[in-house]
Parts: structure tokens; sequence; C-alpha cells
């Protein structure tokens, strides 16, 4: 997702449709010329959607029903499956939501731009205060920077104040029963959902979270907050919903348990020397003795630790040395972008000021059509790029610099629409 953030969303005739609008929402007040015609065609579809619903519902009572045994082999008491399902029916929203994928685009500056935006920052801020010495604690217990535990919760969920308010029962188990896409991948989200009930670490009334069953204030998938969820507050219970201490302690878990780096940051913005390859790797020391500063002049800190050289908008953007803990906040979310805009977020909150280098503007980036016909082109050229799927991963950067060094082109692996044009024309 280098450069481009796709954020699902409706679109219709060229337009996003604005909330609680559907395809069938009328757009003019013009009188039909056949008004009993007419008539008669909305009755038509308004019963087709009645008998729609009605069998999408007859489908999730029968799922529910063969769910059981499934569940109770999992260590899901009757009671508890019972309560859990009492009055749910199907997430219509849900559905929508992972069968339709049009998008539009932001470029990454905008990206960061909103991300890490002065509100986002100043409530940081104000967090920080509030929970500072328990986030000291968190960093002495799981060695995860402190910073970084608090952007993590301000990205996923704008410091708990926006969880999803879907129940996530009935979203995961509209998922497993009534869509086409990975139905097995959420049903074992939803048996673990349930066991999670059975726990008692959280209510059914009160499991809330994303469309997707992404829940609380950490956006933890069932399978993740069994394997990462803390008791942050001694309590006995791990309530990422309603406990702050057990959201950011299960976000320091996650952290740490893929690895986080003691002592080190997730990267920084730098000065790259002149004709430096973007995806190189090297030690901090030797990117010091090549006489790599930071962005702001100061020098690099030295040491052993590797970082890779990172150029998400091309040679005239900035520049980032990105160490291995940026990998590991990627693993919250397989993001570039999403990491870089968590990294930001730390830097601004423990003080620092913004990027040095701005963001340039001549060249947009690609939509998922045309960063798959890039990868098609590029692939029938060649290039190693894998299956074509949309999305811009080191593979696809590594064949994109090699190209434009074909080329007689910087090479900056940067995914435009100038690069596409290249490539649709280049002999």
């Amino acid at each position: 997702m280098l450069g481009v953030l796709i954020i699902a969303s409706r679109v219709e005739n060229g337009r996003r449709t604005p909330p609680g609008e559907t395809a069938m929402t009328p757009r003019s007040t013009a009188k039909p010329r056949f008004p009993r015609l007419a008539a008669f065609a909305l009755g038509a579809m308004a019963a087709l959607g009645a008998a729609s619903a009605a069998q999408a519902d007859a489908r999730f009572d029968a799922f529910v029903a063969r769910l059981k045994p499934e569940a109770m082999r999992a260590g899901v008491s009757a009671a508890t499956f019972d309560r859990a399902f009492k009055g749910l029916t199907v997430d219509s929203e849900a559905i929508t939501k992972s069968t339709v994928q049009l998008e539009f685009k932001q470029s990454l500056a905008q990206y960061i731009d909103t991300q890490v935006s002065d509100t986002r920052i100043a409530n940081g801020l104000q967090n920080y205060r509030q929970w500072g010495d328990l986030l000291a604690r968190l960093e002495r217990s799981y060695g995860v920077d402190r910073y970084a535990i608090l952007a993590v919760w301000g990205m996923e969920t704008n410091y708990g104040s926006t969880m999803g308010g879907h129940n996530v029962i009935e979203a995961l188990a509209t998922l497993a029963c009534c869509q086409p896409k990975r139905p097995e991948f959420f049903r074992r989200e939803l048996i673990a959902a349930l066991q999670i009930l059975q726990q008692g670490n959280v209510t059914p009334e009160n499991m809330v979270g994303s469309w997707a069953g992404a829940m609380g204030q950490t956006q933890f998938m069932p399978t993740s907050f069994k394997a990462y969820a803390a008791d942050g507050d001694g309590d006995g219970r791990r309530d990422i919903w309603t406990s702050v201490p057990d959201a950011l302690a299960s976000t320091a878990s996650f952290l740490h348990k893929h690895g986080w780096q003691p002592g080190q940051t997730w990267g920084y913005e730098v000065q790259p020397p002149s004709g430096a390859r973007p995806g190189s790797t090297l030690s901090l020391a030797q990117w010091q003795a090549a006489g790599v500063r930071r962005a702001n002049g100061q020098p690099l800190p030295g040491g052993a630790a590797r970082a890779s050289l990172f150029m998400p908008a091309g040679p005239n953007g900035p520049a980032f040395l990105m160490l291995p803990n940026f990998r590991v906040i990627k693993r919250y979310n397989n993001a570039d972008s999403y990491a870089l805009a968590v990294g930001h977020l730390s830097d601004r909150v423990r003080g620092g000021g913004p990027f040095i280098t701005p963001w340039p503007n001549h060249d947009k980036p690609l939509d998922e059509p045309g960063r798959i016909e890039l990868q098609t082109l590029l692939a029938r050229r060649g290039f190693d790029v894998g299956e074509p799927d949309g999305k811009i991963g080191t593979a696809t950067r590594a064949a994109i610099a090699s190209f434009q060094r074909q080329q007689g082109l910087t090479a900056d692996g940067y995914a435009g629409v100038s690069l596409l044009r290249r490539l649709r024309t280049a002999r």
C-alpha cells in the first residue's frame, strides 16, 4: 500500500454514496411518467427485498443451529451460546461492506495529514498526561516504547472513542454464514469470540467492534485477543472494551510478542546520500559512515541496528531509515502507510516536529486497477512481482526499481501514474 491508502466505499455513477443512501435511493423529486407502473415496480422491489431479507434471516438461524454443537465442543456452554445469540439477526451493513470494495484513494501525504492531525496529537498529549504512569509501567514490563503504545491506541480507535458499533457475534456470524468471502476464517473468529464470552472477559452486550469483528479499543480480532490480550488492571479479566489499562497492556503485549526491540525507535527521517537505492539495508553505523544524517541535520545515533532506506514518494519526497520496530508495527496492520503514521504520531506526542522534507504533489498515486495493470505489465517484461494483486510490496518495488534503471530513470521504486504511462509505451 505504498503511497496509497485504499478505503472501502460505495461508489455509484462515479460518486460515493452518502451514508444511509443506497443505489435505490431516489435522486430526483420528479414524478414518474407512468405512476401506476412505477408504483407497481416499487411495490415489487419492496416485496423482493422483504423476501430476500426473510431468506437471509432463515439462513442465519439455520447457521446458528448448526454452529451450536461445534461451539459446545470448543468449550462454550449452552447458556453462554444462547445468551450470545439472543435476538440477533443478519447484520446487513457487514454484508454490504464485505462485498462492496469500490474505492477512492488518498496520497500518502494526505493520509499522514489526516491520521496525524493536530487534533489527534493534542488528544494524544491529553491522554499521555492522564495515563503516563501506566504507560511508563508498561514500557518497563514489556520493553515497548510508551509513545508507540499510545500511538497505536490513537490510530486504532482515536484513544478508545471510536470502537465501532457492531455486535461482534452478530457481525461475525453474518460474515460466516451469509457472504462468500472467507467464511471459514470468520467461523473460526466467531468460535474464538464465543470462547472469550465463556471466559467472562466481557458481556455479549458490550462485545462491540467493527463490521469485520475487530474488537474494542485495540481492534483485536478474537483469535488475536486470545493470543495477546493482557490484564492490565489486575482484576482477572482482559477487558479491552472498557478498561484502558487492559487495552494498553494488550497493545504492549502484541508488540512485545512480535519482536519489539527495547530502546529502539521505529525509524528516522534522513537526508539520503546521492544515488542511494531504496530498500538498501545497512547498520546505522554504516549509514552514518556513508554521510547520512537525520533530516534536521543531527547525526544518526550509530550502532549495529540494521536500517532500510524507505522513499515512499520517490526521490523528491521524504526519505526514512526504517528500523526493525517499523516491521513490528506492520504486524498490527500490514501497510507502510499505517506504520509510518503510527511512528510519526508517536514522535509528535513525544515532542517532535512534522516531517521536514515536503511531500511532492506532481505525480498522482495509482488506484487499485492501475496498480494491477502496472504489476501485469512488469510481469510481461519478465520482472518478478508475484501474482498481480494491486498491493505494492517489496517484490513490486524491486521490480519497479529494476525497470527504472533499465530505462535510465531514478530507481526510487515509486508506483505513480507517470511510471504506468512509461510502462505502457516503453520498448
